[in-house]
């Protein structure tokens, strides 16, 4: 079976939407802002984007008002072809913990990371769908540490469960996590050295 290439889906996605007249609103979950960078700067010029930070895991209460702040500090100093807006969803990081629960040992990028990516990117698929938006997404692919693959599949079972398309990804792919370095360093964003949850800080 070949594997499936989502750059190319995705181009395919973006091609057949340039020709529209209409710009598609897109919903886009972001980790952060050193991973949101380089996807904001690909994607704005044909999507009109709200980056939604949704993310309970996050651990201590500073780290994420810290990261939230820099989400903003972003969005800010972009300029695009499109506004991009910003939407926070709320820090709760009991869910997070209740989601976890019995997959505490488990290693970095196991099932206790596959269902965090889901837990926030249905949030994102239930409020895109509620907003009517035409996709969601996550900025999760561009990490080289993050299964692309299993994102996908986890934001294809959504677009169905919610009715709202989910726009295939692997940012990654043409360079981009190098560039979302160099975009962190030309903006001064900050760059946090653990994913983000108690387990990842350990």
């Amino acid at each position: 079976m070949n594997k499936r290439n989502y750059q190319k889906e995705l181009e395919k996605v973006m091609e057949l939407n340039k020709g529209r007249g209409q710009v598609p609103r897109l919903f886009l979950h972001s980790c952060c802002a050193p991973c949101s960078s380089y996807v904001l700067e690909y994607l704005s010029p044909l999507f009109a984007v709200t980056v939604f930070y949704y993310n309970p895991n996050i651990f201590p209460a500073e780290e994420y008002e810290k990261r939230v702040e820099e989400q903003k500090r972003l969005i800010v100093s972009l300029s695009g072809a499109h506004a991009i807006d910003f939407v926070a969803g709320e820090y709760e990081p009991d869910k997070f913990i209740r989601m976890a629960k019995g997959l505490e040992k488990e290693p970095e990028g196991g099932e206790r990371c596959f269902r965090c990516y889901k837990l926030r990117m249905e949030e994102a698929a239930r409020l895109a769908a509620r907003g009517g938006y035409d996709y969601f997404t996550t900025t999760l692919t561009i990490s080289p540490l993050k299964n692309a693959e299993k994102i996908n599949e986890i934001g294809e079972q959504l677009a169905e469960l919610y009715g709202v398309r989910h726009l295939p990804s692997d940012f990654k792919k043409k360079n981009g996590y190098r560039r979302s370095v160099e975009l962190s360093a030309k903006y001064g964003l900050y760059r946090q050295n653990y994913c983000g949850c108690v387990f990842s800080k350990r």
